[in-house]
């Protein structure tokens, strides 16, 4: 699983002209679900997402996570994130999962962030073409790369 972290001030995403979710202050997780991404993968992203410690503390310091300050989650399916661009200038997007193995574990994600992490939760709409806007906070953005682990 790969995923792009950015903490804002507010974050929203539409579809077909629609709020599909909103947030105010939190992260925006843009998360891509790989081939062969299992359980180990699931959890690891729950716990790093919810627990990353990239809001300021009482000295200023990025020392309190999003599950701390009481922030929420907007997390959007970005299957784009799996590209391949090792050759040529066109990605390849064979690493990505299948859509509906993708979807189950993308909604997994969002029921484990609010369900075990306790962390409010708002989602894009997988598959949809989406309108993504955002405040960055800082800015700050995070790169979490949790590869499949595979069995020699």
């Amino acid at each position: 699983m790969r995923a792009v972290v950015q903490r804002v001030t507010e974050a929203s995403v539409q579809v077909d002209g629609q709020v599909a979710g909103q947030i105010g202050f939190g992260l925006l997780v843009l998360i891509a679900v790989e081939k062969d991404d299992g359980d180990r993968e699931l959890d690891l992203m729950v716990r790093k997402t919810a627990r990353l410690r990239i809001f300021a503390d009482e000295q200023g310091r990025m020392n309190r996570s999003v599950k701390e300050t009481g922030g929420a989650i907007l997390a959007i399916s970005q299957f784009t994130l799996a590209a391949d661009m090792k050759k040529g200038y066109r990605p390849s997007f064979g690493d990505a999962e299948r859509p509906e193995r993708a979807k189950a574990l993308y909604e997994q994600y969002c029921d484990d962030l609010e369900k075990l992490e306790q962390v409010p939760v708002q989602r894009g709409v997988f598959a949809a073409d989406m309108k993504v806007t955002l405040v960055n906070d800082g800015p700050v953005t995070i790169w979490l790369d949790f590869p499949p682990q595979t069995e020699a």
